[in-house]
């Protein structure tokens, strides 16, 4: 690709995220009156609930310190980072320390589930922010947080059993491939145990390795805990999201550490994730799909969410830079013509979330206590880097 064309992507990306989905989101979604983030906005961007999502809490607040991380800071952006952090602190920790899943517009704890992902995009949160602001106690509380989450992943057995523990058990994609992105950035805040946290980060590539099935070509959402194949309808899920999501860490680590194979493992995993999840004939990657081609459960498996072609573009973007194989850009450009002219919502802005299998719009909200500014902005940061660092290697 040539110098002045990457330019021009970089010039898109770069509008996209700083002339739209950023105001779009400041505009009403920063509480300034009790702190934090709302994000359940409808189409135009008005709040329609002010309960609060602890997962975007934390999302949001890392947002805003990624972008003041590659775009410098402003006083906006810290302002509503600021925001974002005193409520973190002072509003999403329960007396356990664990966090809830919701609270109210004033802090108070709604609802608690068992999985440790409010934990987790706490981290990232902390972590970034401390990057950005120097504050120590941010660090102290991101490593406190993370230790919390750490311990749960090593052992599950101390949250509540989701199924009958009498039977035989599972491992999730979600686990492994949300634990090796928290501590890479947690890391990134804390080059000083570096050694510790490339240590967890083999642990957690290991387990997303034991979700290759080399005989169907597929990453499982589950398999058992020897990584073999459950032949029942969770265990033959494929979620082309996830995996492909999880590619580009895996590609992430394998830039870090310089290592051919780990970048060979993430193409590998990118190549099937989306030859199973891309569309031909109707396009756009499918949320669900069953690797023997049986009837998917979720009513939602037809549908085209927003986040997995946010990742499948940063995965393809950063594949191309890697390797420089024209396929990646060939797939690259497919989605994203295919993403912006049915997700992006030119007369209110942002990107609407779900759209159905002929690509027309299925809900018109723009958040809600699973979507926010997060997978859109990240895609729209870590794309334009990726094409910065081409531009410099030309």
């Amino acid at each position: 690709m040539s110098k002045e064309k990457l330019k021009e992507w970089k010039q898109y990306y770069e509008d996209a995220l700083l002339n739209d989905c950023i105001p779009f989101w400041l505009k009403t979604g920063v509480d300034y009156e009790y702190g934090g983030y709302f994000t359940c906005l409808d189409r135009k961007g008005e709040v329609y609930s002010t309960d609060k999502s602890v997962w975007f809490q934390g999302r949001m607040l890392w947002t805003l310190s990624k972008l003041m991380t590659e775009f410098g800071v402003r006083d906006e952006w810290l302002k509503a980072a600021d925001c974002g952090y005193e409520f973190i602190k002072n509003h999403c920790y329960l007396e356990d320390g664990r966090m809830p899943f919701t609270v109210t517009r004033e802090g108070t704890y709604i609802q608690k589930r068992r999985y440790y992902f409010s934990e987790t995009f706490a981290v990232i949160a902390l972590a970034q922010y401390f990057i950005v602001t120097k504050k120590q106690e941010a660090l102290d509380l991101a490593k406190k947080t993370y230790t919390l989450a750490l311990d749960l992943f090593l052992h599950p057995e101390k949250l509540p059993p989701k199924f009958n523990p009498d039977l035989p058990g599972s491992i999730t994609l979600a686990n492994p491939m949300i634990m090796l992105a928290t501590t890479q950035i947690l890391r990134s805040a804390d080059p000083a145990n570096e050694a510790e946290y490339n240590k967890n980060i083999d642990m957690f590539l290991s387990e997303v390795k034991l979700h290759m099935q080399p005989q169907l070509k597929a990453v499982l959402e589950n398999v058992s805990p020897k990584g073999q194949y459950l032949n029942s309808q969770k265990g033959r899920l494929v979620n082309p999201g996830h995996a492909i999501e999880a590619s580009w860490f895996i590609m992430t680590e394998a830039e870090y550490r310089k290592d051919k194979d780990l970048l060979e493992t993430a193409l590998t995993i990118l190549d099937w994730s989306f030859e199973i999840g891309w569309d031909k004939e109707s396009k756009g990657i499918t949320y669900f799909v069953d690797v023997e081609g049986k009837p998917v459960e979720p009513l939602e498996a037809e549908l085209r969410l927003w986040w997995p072609h946010n990742e499948a573009l940063i995965a393809f973007i950063m594949a191309y830079q890697q390797t420089g194989k024209e396929e990646y850009l060939n797939k690259f450009e497919m989605v994203h013509d295919y993403a912006f002219s049915h997700f992006r919502d030119m007369e209110y802005g942002e990107w609407y979330g779900y759209l159905r299998k002929d690509g027309t719009v299925s809900k018109d909200l723009k958040g809600s206590i699973f979507k926010g500014p997060f997978h859109y902005p990240r895609c729209l940061m870590l794309v334009s880097k990726e094409l910065g660092k081409m531009i410099e290697e030309q």
